[in-house]
């Protein structure tokens, strides 16, 4: 049982959503943020990536940075660009890309359910990133990037969202993107707390995307005890496993370890069956992997899979184990240079132009990762290979923030 709570949400005043809404920090760079807010004083890219307002020679990590951060963020509060709910609230959140629909709730969630496991990642962190997060909620005093959970499918937690849903929402609009964004408000003292039971009863949740916020968080609420506020929880957005729209993790190397083309392909061969393909390979099926490499794309099938492991017979795990590794000499993706990660919306036009500039020497493509199998990988207490997921529509930053020192 974990306690998903309601919160007094800071949320865009009325018509200002627009202007507010940017993409998440940790998918574009310092430049893609200085030119998506240019010109535009209201974007919440000058909350989450504070340095686009400060010289380009400063670090984004300086303590600068964080502290504008945050007299950015009391600026568009005095402003009143963002305002606080008077109650505590919930907040029905859908998403539309194209064919593909999410809706989720808005929520606090305990930090101690996170400590307790009860909260299951499937990632480690990177204490650079984490420390990053740290700072940056710290100097807020506030979570502004939402966690993005998954739960299992609850029929009273539906009914409750469907209610929602009919009435007016507080927030709808299409980002630069092409992202529709709809927020309903739940405010009914009633309704907040049966959505406080049923989501209560949903069992345990697993972090689809924000392992360093919320290691972060934990951090904070530590720092804290004995403290007044609300860094006990963080915020987050829990969605039905069912409901989310996941797509594959790409990788490419940046040279074959001295190998030709030939010895490559040779080596490879011995550990997947091979063929030549006259078009891009994006598979769709378990076990298939695309390898691009001097302009030629080939398909590929890896067998004798251990499938009673649920983390070695991840496609992910299967071609660090039987390529990058012992192939390509890549000991640990997190850490090595050589290895860089290509989120699946980018396609295999990315992975075409990242080799044919050299930037690369070869690329792979797989099969998305599904959610079960990542659930099967968090209950089972073991950990993916970093970027072994890519989750798609993101969630936006600056529809709602958690002020945690209220």
């Amino acid at each position: 049982m974990v306690d998903v709570r309601p919160f007094r949400a800071l949320r865009p005043a009325t018509g200002r959503a627009q202007a507010l809404i940017s993409p998440p920090y940790d998918v574009i760079d310092v430049e893609e943020a200085r030119a998506y807010a240019a010109g535009d004083p209201d974007s919440f890219l000058r909350v989450s990536r504070a340095e686009i307002d400060l010289p380009a020679t400063v670090d984004p990590h300086a303590d600068e940075v964080y502290a504008q951060g945050r007299a950015n963020l009391d600026e568009f509060v005095s402003r009143g660009l963002l305002v606080q709910d008077d109650v505590p609230t919930y907040s029905v959140y859908r998403l539309i890309m194209g064919e593909v629909t999410q809706i989720g709730i808005v929520a606090a969630v305990s930090v101690d359910d996170y400590d307790a496991g009860r909260v299951r990642i499937h990632e480690y962190t990177r204490p650079d990133k984490e420390l990053d997060r740290v700072k940056h909620i710290e100097a807020l005093d506030a979570q502004d990037e939402p966690v993005f959970l998954l739960s299992r499918r609850s029929a009273d937690v539906d009914a409750i969202v469907r209610s929602a849903m009919a009435g007016q929402p507080a927030i709808d609009l299409v980002s630069r993107e092409g992202i529709a964004h709809t927020l309903w408000v739940i405010d009914d003292a009633q309704q907040v707390a049966s959505l406080h039971r049923a989501l209560a009863e949903v069992g345990d949740l697993y972090v689809a995307d924000g392992h360093h916020r919320s290691a972060a968080a934990s951090r904070v609420h530590a720092a804290r005890l004995g403290e007044a506020g609300e860094h006990d929880s963080f915020m987050a957005v829990v969605f039905p496993l069912d409901d989310v729209h996941v797509m594959a993790y790409n990788r490419v190397v940046a040279d074959l370890g001295g190998r030709t083309t030939q010895d490559f392909l040779d080596e490879l061969s011995g550990v997947m069956a091979l063929t030549e393909s006259s078009t891009p390979v994006a598979p769709t099926s378990r076990h298939h992997v695309g390898v691009h490499l001097d302009g030629v794309w080939y398909s590929g099938e890896i067998t004798d899979v251990d499938e009673g492991d649920p983390l070695a017979r991840l496609d992910v795990s299967l071609l660090q184990d039987r390529v990058l590794g012992p192939i390509l000499g890549i000991g640990d993706p997190r850490t090595d240079a050589r290895i860089a990660f290509v989120g699946g919306i980018r396609g295999t036009k990315e992975i075409e132009r990242l080799v044919s500039s050299g930037r690369a020497a070869v690329g792979f493509t797989l099969c998305p990762t599904s959610t079960q199998e990542l659930v099967d990988v968090a209950a089972a207490g073991q950990v993916m290979p970093p970027k072994s997921t890519w989750f798609e529509p993101k969630l936006a930053s600056g529809l709602f923030v958690h002020p945690i020192a209220q």
